[in-house]
This record gives structure tokens, sequence and C-alpha cells, in this order.
């Protein structure tokens, strides 16, 4: 299969949507950096197998919050063997994120951390939406959902966010 553009094309069109995104789910630069390393050594391996159901773009995003997903668990296990039970006040969240004024970290990392105990697909749509800026059509496109159940989802995490985030 021929594709349009070439690896450096997609590096250079991708690369900052894929940092961008794996530093809104990782909330660490190390993290995301070596996230986009990782995904965009996937994307090489599997350009061939690309079967252009979906735009590039939307492919792309999948397996970026795939890989950011899966380094989430990754870490949750590590952390529950390394810190087991006894260390529940360690729930804080250093959030690392460039541009963000300092006065505003703690908030920012509040609603991170809210965001963080969301399940999954809620995150990913609430990112997606809020974050990414991406219209619900693309968002289900990207999650493979119908658009009403994107809705859905973004209703359900605004409300478990305004009920993480009450004082």
């Amino acid at each position: 299969m021929k594709h349009l553009l070439s690896f450096t094309e997609i590096y250079s069109q991708y690369g900052k949507m894929v940092y961008n995104v794996s530093l809104n789910y990782l909330q660490n630069l190390e993290d995301a950096e070596e996230a986009t390393q990782d995904v965009f050594v996937k994307i090489h391996e599997k350009i061939e197998g690309f079967n252009q159901k979906s735009s590039l773009k939307t492919w792309i995003y999948r397996i970026t919050i795939n890989h950011c997903l899966d380094v989430i668990k990754s870490k949750n296990r590590r952390m529950r063997v390394l810190f087991s039970r006894q260390n529940e006040e360690h729930d804080s969240i250093e959030f690392n994120h460039p541009g963000v004024a300092l006065e505003s970290k703690e908030a920012i990392g509040d609603i991170m951390k809210a965001l963080n105990h969301l399940p999954p697909n809620q995150k990913t749509a609430i990112v997606l939406k809020s974050i990414e800026g991406l219209s619900q059509k693309e968002i289900a496109e990207i999650m493979e959902l119908k658009e009403k159940a994107v809705e859905s989802l973004l209703t359900r995490a605004r409300v478990n966010l305004k009920t993480k985030l009450k004082p």
C-alpha cells in the first residue's frame, strides 16, 4: 500500500499533536517525550498495515491514547507494588506543564488529579473535547463510538469532575 506521506512528513505534521496528547495524559515532560518516541516507533512499525478506514490523524490519535493508557496502567501497577496501601496520603500529583503560571499550578494540579480519577473512556472524551478541542464527531471516530455515546461520556465526565472538585 502506497502512502502519500513519508514517515518524516508524518512526524513533522503530527509530532506536536502526539506530544501534547501524551503530556495531557501523563502530565510529565519526560514521560510525554518518551511516549511520543514510543508512539512514532509504533507508527513506523504499523504504517504498512494502516487500512485508511479512518483518517491518518484519527489513527495516530488512537495509537497515542492507547499507548498513554497503557503507560498509566503500568505506572499504577508499579506504584501499588512499591507503596502498597500504607501511603494513602501520597495522592498529590506533580503537574509540570510548560506555560502554566506558577500561581495556577495548584488549581490545574487539582483538576488533573480529578481527571485522572475518571474512568478511561470519560477521561479520553474530556481530554479530546476540552483540551484538544475536537468535535464530538471527531471524538466518536477516534474512540470508535457513536456521537450520542460521546455526548453521554462527556456529560458523565463533567458531572464526575464537578463532584470530585467540590471542596
